[in-house]
């Protein structure tokens, strides 16, 4: 099947909370506890507000209901929801900064169904259009085989503090993504604009 992601907004944040605990659960259960898991909920996954107001968080629908979800950042956060941030994250310049590549979940019973490399698509094209040559990850031990797929490298293997948990054992991930020298770069918008995600 071919799916076609389209720009999250804020009217999909119920659908979506109620996703990421889901896919979270039940798709890291054979690398993470479920004591781990739980203290990352909110901290390490979650809905990131920021990215949705950005423009570029991506949400892909199966009869109208939302069924995975995943995005990219020109922000400094690598990971996370929203709810400890009082000011907008610092925006990174794509001269000298790598994209971020953040918050893939997938509904349990649409598991590898090219779900997200459909988002992974989506992502890329729209960073590309930004200005962007590299991007980041802090991926998951779950997510490390769908980056790795996509060209991304494991770089180094480090741990996310967790409150009531053990840390979070986690990889980052770097690609370097050549430019089309016919590719129109869009500016960076500001925080009152959406950006144009495709030509």
């Amino acid at each position: 099947m071919k799916w076609n992601p389209r720009v999250a907004s804020k009217a999909d944040i119920p659908q979506l909370n109620d996703l990421i605990p889901r896919s979270s659960f039940a798709l890291q259960q054979d690398v993470y506890s479920r004591e781990k898991t739980e203290a990352a909920l909110g901290p390490v996954f979650g809905v990131d507000v920021q990215l949705i107001e950005d423009g570029t968080y991506f949400v892909v629908e199966d009869k109208g209901k939302i069924v995975g979800c995943g995005g990219w950042s020109f922000r400094k956060s690598l990971f996370g929801g929203n709810d400890e941030r009082t000011e907008p994250d610092p925006r990174l310049d794509p001269k000298v900064d790598s994209a971020r590549v953040r918050a893939f979940f997938i509904d349990p019973d649409y598991a590898r169904q090219g779900i997200g490399s459909a988002i992974m698509k989506e992502c890329e094209d729209a960073l590309i259009a930004m200005g962007f040559a590299h991007v980041e990850i802090s991926a998951t031990l779950v997510g490390e085989p769908l980056y790795a797929k996509f060209g991304y490298k494991s770089v180094e293997h480090y741990e996310i503090p967790l409150e009531g948990a053990k840390p979070m054992d986690v990889v980052k991930m770097t690609k370097t993504i050549k430019q089309n020298q016919n590719q129109v770069v869009h500016s960076i918008p500001s925080s009152h604009s959406s950006p144009t995600l495709r030509e």
